[in-house]
């Protein structure tokens, strides 16, 4: 009895010989049949376990890739948050520093009038005496001999001219002073001022390189899915163009500096940085970029051929009453029963995306409805065609199946 087994064995795996030749000698190698189902045995095993890893791998990586990007993109919105409101800080200190500089060049600009009106004064008042001393010398050589009786009048407007000169002098040196002062001030403000700006630029600087780097996700996430970005962005430039607001009367302000004008243009530079990241932001919203189930839920089948047919999108199973999502901005096309496909939702988007929802156990939208990416638009279920409950999710472009996987691998780095 115990010769059966080995004699199956041996008509299934019979004895092999392996013969190692080498220049001196041969060697041979008997492989027996229990060596070879052994053999066989390890390996099936270990082809088994990578299997198994790289499927348990994937899921992880799927599962968890949204919380990830989601605190990530949680953070870069706080920091930038941040970096504006300091940018609007140093701004307003600009501005007042501004306002300072120019009242002290007013000032300066008023003291440096009355130096000059001063000086003129006084060079006139010099030469006045020159001439009345000139005038009193020739009188004083005419009448040679009346200089005893007249030298105390003479005396007398000398001294009144040396005390208004006197006064004179301690006019001008005030002035002097006074302007010396205001220069002074006016140094301080203007070095106060290029403080300000030089923390500006670097404060511009950081927001500059956060907006640079915000917009390179965008930017590889829609060439990574293939769709013309720039129809895209016109689409979103068509619906978000509204102005208003009462027009006033524009001021110009003629104590400007260059150096502010400077500022505002980076500033102005910013805004429209700012809005093209808005622009990606609003664009993103209206393609299908993310999981249409949040909660808990296994990966069952994925878009390709099955069962010798073409799965036109993924299989994504849970428990009846999960949750659906929108994954993105859009209108319902459909809202009803369809065969096979069960309880079904059709959503449109824009550039001619369209998602599909079925075998769901409830419809919580209506056919011409506006849906906001992540609003919960059904239950998962079993109806129609299914072995069990799960959401059976499609995206279509102009009308073709893709796969909605490369729709959402895509968006990874952005949310």
């Amino acid at each position: 009895m115990s010769d059966r087994p080995s004699s199956a064995l041996a008509r299934v795996f019979s004895e092999k010989r392996v013969f190692l030749r080498s220049e001196a000698s041969t060697r041979v190698i008997h492989l027996r049949p229990a060596t070879q189902l052994g053999l066989l045995g390890g390996t099936a095993l270990l082809v088994g376990w990578a299997i198994i890893s790289g499927a348990l791998l994937a899921y992880e990586h799927i599962g968890g890739g949204d919380n990830r990007s989601a605190g990530a993109q949680s953070a870069y919105e706080s920091r930038l948050t941040a970096l504006a409101e300091e940018r609007d800080a140093r701004a307003s200190e600009a501005k007042e520093a501004q306002l300072r500089f120019a009242v002290a060049l007013d000032q300066v600009s008023k003291y440096q009038a009355e130096l000059l009106a001063t000086q003129q004064q006084k060079q006139e008042l010099e030469a006045g005496l020159d001439a009345m001393q000139e005038r009193l010398g020739s009188a004083l050589a005419a009448l040679p001999k009346a200089s005893e009786t007249s030298a105390p009048e003479h005396e007398l407007a000398l001294t009144v001219l040396n005390d208004k000169l006197r006064a004179t002098a301690e006019a001008r040196d005030e002035a002097a002073e006074t302007a010396r002062i205001a220069q002074a001030e006016a140094a301080a403000v203007k070095a106060e001022q290029e403080q300000l700006l030089t923390r500006n630029d670097e404060l511009f600087t950081q927001i500059e390189d956060a907006l640079a780097a915000s917009v390179v996700p965008f930017q590889e996430m829609f060439d990574n899915i293939g769709l013309n970005t720039e129809e895209l962005l016109a689409q979103v430039d068509q619906g978000y163009t509204g102005q208003g607001g009462p027009l006033n009367e524009a001021t110009v302000s003629t104590s400007g500096n260059a150096a502010i004008s400077r500022t505002e243009a980076r500033a102005d530079e910013i805004i429209v940085s700012l809005d093209t990241v808005n622009r990606y932001r609003i664009a993103s919203s209206k393609l299908p970029l993310t999981m249409p189930v949040q909660s808990a839920f296994r990966f069952t089948s994925g878009f390709g051929a099955r069962w010798g047919r073409m799965h036109k999108g993924i299989d994504l199973a849970g428990p009846i009453g999960t949750p659906v999502l929108a994954t993105a901005d859009g209108v319902v096309t459909f809202a009803g029963r369809q065969s096979g496909y069960g309880n079904f939702i059709k959503i449109e988007h824009a550039l001619g995306t369209e998602t599909r929802f079925a075998h769901l156990s409830k419809i919580r939208v209506k056919v011409g409805q506006k849906v906001s990416r992540g609003a919960q638009i059904g239950d998962m279920g079993n109806t129609g065609r299914s072995t069990g409950p799960h959401l059976h999710y499609e995206v279509r472009v102009n009308g073709e199946a893709v796969n909605p996987m490369s729709f959402i691998k895509a968006a990874q780095n952005v949310f």
